[in-house]
C-alpha cells in the first residue's frame, strides 16, 4: 500500500486529525514506533538482569556446597570429638605401678585399680576431683580401688599442701581433708599467688590456712601442727613426684587404671569405658582401648 493511500483521510485530502500519529493495524506492514522500540528495550534489559541475578544466586550456592554442606560426589565432612576411644588391635602399654601407702578406697582385692597423680593446685584435678570421682565411686562400689598419690607441678606452696593432707592421713583423716582442700581451692590458688609475690609472708599465711582446715575437722591439732611445721612427710611428698615422672607422668592429673595410662581430665564416659573393658577382661591390660591425652 502507498503512503499516498496509506494516510488518506477524506478522498484529495489531507489525513484527519488525530490520524497521523496512529500506529497501523495488524496486519498492514507498517514500521514499528520509536515507542514500541524503547519499551521492548526495556523488557530486555529487565531480563538480562534478571537472567545474571540467577546465575549469581546458583554460583553463591555452589560455593556454600563446598565451604560447610554436602556437595554430590563428595564425602560429607565428619564432626570430630573432643575425645575419642576406640579399641586397638595391639595390646596398648601398660605400666607397673605401685600404690605405695598412699590413702586409698575401695578394696584392696578389687578387679580393677585406679591411681591417680594429683596435685591441690590444678584446677584440672579439682574437675575430676569433684565432677568424675563421685560418678566412679558410686557406679563401680566394690570394684574399684582408687588410690591418690602426689605430683607437685607448683613448687613450694603444692608441697606444703600435699603435706598437710599427709598430715591428716596419719589421723585417718585424709578423705575428710581432701575434700575440704576442693572446696577451698579459690582460697589454696590466692595464697599461691602471694607466695609468688611476698615469699615468706604468703608461706607463712598458707600454713595457717592449712593448720585452720585441721581444727575445722576436728584433728589433733598439736599433732597435725608439729607434722607440718616439722616437714617430715616432706620426703613422701617428693617420693610420690619422682615416681610420678619415673612412669612418665608429664603433668596433672594423671592416671592408671590397672596400669594403663590415662592423661587429663577425661569425662566419666571415658572412665567408664575403660573400667568396663578392664572388668570384662578380668583386670587384664591386653584388653583394654586406648585413650588420647585430653589436656591437664
Amino acid at each position: 500500500m502507498s503512503e499516498g493511500r496509506r494516510g488518506r483521510g477524506r478522498k484529495g485530502g489531507p489525513p484527519e486529525a488525530g490520524q497521523a500519529g496512529s500506529s497501523p493495524g495488524p496486519g498492514k506492514g507498517a514500521p514499528a514506533s520509536p515507542m514500541g522500540w524503547i519499551v521492548s528495550a526495556n523488557l530486555l534489559a529487565v531480563l538480562a538482569v534478571i537472567l545474571a541475578l540467577v546465575a549469581l544466586v546458583l554460583q553463591f550456592t555452589d560455593e556454600d556446597e563446598d565451604n560447610g554442606q554436602a556437595v554430590v560426589g563428595q564425602p560429607s565432612p565428619t564432626v570430630q570429638p573432643t575425645v575419642t576411644v576406640q579399641p586397638t588391635p595391639t595390646q596398648p602399654a601398660v605400666v607397673e605401678v605401685s600404690v605405695d601407702d598412699d590413702p586409698s578406697w575401695g578394696p584392696e582385692d578389687a578387679p580393677v585399680t585406679i591411681i591417680e597423680f594429683s596435685e591441690f593446685l590444678c584446677p584440672y584435678c579439682q574437675r575430676f576431683a569433684l565432677q568424675t570421682l563421685p560418678q566412679i565411686k558410686q557406679a563401680y562400689e566394690g570394684e574399684v580401688r582408687y588410690v591418690y598419690r602426689d605430683f607437685v607441678v607448683h613448687g613450694e606452696p603444692s608441697t606444703k599442701i600435699s603435706e598437710a593432707a599427709e598430715c591428716a592421713d596419719d589421723q585417718e583423716k585424709f578423705w575428710e581433708y581432701h575434700d575440704k582442700l576442693w572446696e577451698q581451692y579459690n582460697t589454696l590458688v590466692a595464697h599461691y599467688e602471694t607466695v609468688s609475690e611476698q615469699p615468706e609472708t604468703g608461706m607463712n599465711d598458707l600454713v595457717a590456712t592449712l593448720k585452720g582446715y585441721a581444727s575445722d575437722l576436728g584433728l589433733d591439732t598439736a599433732t597435725f601442727n608439729d607434722c607440718l611445721d616439722s616437714g617430715e612427710r616432706t620426703a613422701e611428698v617428693q617420693k610420690d613426684s619422682q615416681d610420678a615422672r619415673s612412669y612418665g607422668v608429664g603433668g596433672t592429673p594423671g592416671f592408671f587404671i590397672n596400669g594403663q595410662p590415662v592423661s587429663g581430665a577425661q569425662p566419666f564416659s571415658v572412665f567408664q569405658q575403660v573400667i568396663d573393658a578392664a572388668l570384662e577382661g578380668g583386670g587384664s591390660g591386653s584388653a583394654l582401648p586406648t585413650v588420647p591425652s585430653a589436656g591437664g
